[in-house]
């Protein structure tokens, strides 16, 4: 029998423990599908932009990579709302982008990436 209140336990020091992740070694197992294009280090980018820093920050932020114009033009802020908008369609919440990945499908893991890029300063 499961026990409800332990598990709301173990899920709420998860999640006040999510803030203080800070690699990629302490990544979600959702955010493999970014890391393929992206790197977590202050100015090392892939063939994607760096994440480090990227929750508060405004869309196209980060200096040295070429974004195409929609993404720099979109004036988007990176706060839970748009973060979980974009990653579940990242072409219908900016279209014209260049990112090519379709975005995550389940909520759980919008919610786990968005919790880890916060970490990311």
């Amino acid at each position: 029998m499961l026990n409800t209140k332990k598990l709301g336990l173990v899920l709420g020091a998860a999640l006040l423990a999510a803030p203080f992740a800070a690699s990629a070694a302490d990544a979600p197992a959702a955010f493999n599908q970014c890391k393929a294009c992206h790197k977590v280090e202050a100015g090392k980018h892939g063939v994607g932009p760096s994440l480090f820093g990227v929750y508060g920050a405004k869309a196209g932020h980060a200096e040295g990579y070429k974004y195409s114009d929609n993404h720099v033009k979109s004036g988007m802020v990176w706060d839970d709302a748009n973060l979980g908008k974009y990653l579940a369609d990242p072409k219908a919440t900016i279209p014209g982008n260049k990112m090519a990945f379709a975005g995550l499908k389940k909520p759980e893991d919008v919610a786990a990436v968005v919790a880890y890029l916060k970490t990311l300063k």
